[in-house]
């Protein structure tokens, strides 16, 4: 089949971009499968893969499909109604509340609940873009991965966590002075900022990396950052909101008792999940027992973009022999994004 990917982003990403990467590695895989790919993207993108058409958001969508097209698939927010046939993969969190597209697919099992839906389909990565990493190298140190400007990411949680273990932190994603979300400038001796780096850069600092430090403030979509930091054998220590139980896999629960409901304390063998700092300090100091091989192993076989592309496959044909995704329209009453979740 011929597929349309859209998004308003140049192709392909040279440093930080999680959608954009995954609308990358979507098209790659699936050209692979066999089918023909065209991406609608900004100007002065490039691809040696696939076909490549300019984006011009002065004009509808529906002028802009290309011939052949058998259908398009949405990685930002569409309202206009297409003669093909279409699906929207949902990257956030609603800031308001809404009501979805049946075609709709979110990232995580959590995420789609949490906005009134039920499809999904896990991100997966491309491992050309990051080789096979040494595991039984020296690791000196544990890492942040993701924009350390916004708040819901929690880079002074992280920072505050790693002081406290007596570990080093390189931030990946952000800068010692940012004025983005209010003057922050970080003096901690113990942290060493990187900027957003992306390609060989980022892999050479995961690799002498113990572990992702990942003390998340909202509901994750997904978490690309995780599965990234696995492949180099790197365990996740954080927060146990949105899909980090669920991407961790085969975790044990302890309930454990916050505000006027519950969290979990979380372990499993790729990661330890508390909204205690004192637990993931804990989790932290125990980092060299978690086995490096089986964290690469577990991404290796759940999280490819191969998966991803044949899971999406699977949804096209859905959509192509006349059926909506969801048997009902999804629907989220209240936005999910806003006030910080809790962290003691």
């Amino acid at each position: 089949m011929h597929i349309l990917l859209v998004n308003d982003t140049r192709l392909p990403v040279k440093a930080y971009g999680g959608p954009e990467r995954i609308t990358w590695w979507l098209g790659k895989a699936l050209v692979k499968m066999g089918h023909e790919v065209t991406f609608l993207v900004k100007k002065n993108s490039t691809c040696d893969f696939a076909n490549v058409k300019e984006i011009d958001e002065t004009i509808p969508y529906e002028a802009q499909i290309p011939a052949g097209c058998d259908l398009v698939h949405f990685h930002i927010p569409c309202s206009e109604s297409l003669s093909k046939p279409c699906i929207f993969t949902f990257h956030s969190n609603a800031e308001v509340p809404q009501t979805f597209h049946s075609n709709t697919v979110f990232l995580s099992k959590d995420h789609a609940r949490r906005h009134g839906g039920s499809v999904f389909v896990y991100n997966g990565l491309d491992f050309d873009d990051y080789g096979e990493p040494p595991l039984d190298n020296k690791r000196m140190y544990l890492h942040f991965l993701g924009k350390a400007d916004w708040k819901v990411k929690n880079v002074k949680g992280a920072i505050d966590i790693a002081g406290a273990a007596g570990e080093r932190l390189h931030v990946i994603g952000g800068t010692r002075v940012n004025f983005r979300s209010g003057l922050r400038i970080t003096l901690s001796p113990h942290v060493r900022f990187h900027g957003m780096v992306g390609g060989e850069g980022k892999n050479v600092l995961l690799n002498g990396s113990k572990g992702l430090l990942y003390p998340t403030l909202w509901h994750e979509p997904f978490g690309l950052a995780l599965i990234e930091s696995l492949w180099f054998g790197c365990p996740v220590f954080g927060t146990p909101y949105g899909a980090l139980p669920e991407i961790l896999g085969g975790i044990d629960r302890q309930e454990r008792p916050v505000g006027k409901g519950t969290v979990d304390a979380l372990f499993s063998e790729f990661g330890c999940l508390s909204v205690k700092k004192s637990e993931i300090i804990e989790g932290i100091k125990d980092a060299g027992s978690y086995q490096r091989q089986r964290c690469h192993d577990y991404v290796r076989s759940h999280f490819s973009a191969e998966r991803m592309a044949a899971d999406y496959v699977a949804l096209y044909e859905k959509v192509l022999n006349g059926h909506s995704l969801h048997a009902h329209t999804p629907e989220c009453a209240e936005a999910q994004q806003g006030k910080l979740l809790v962290m003691r």
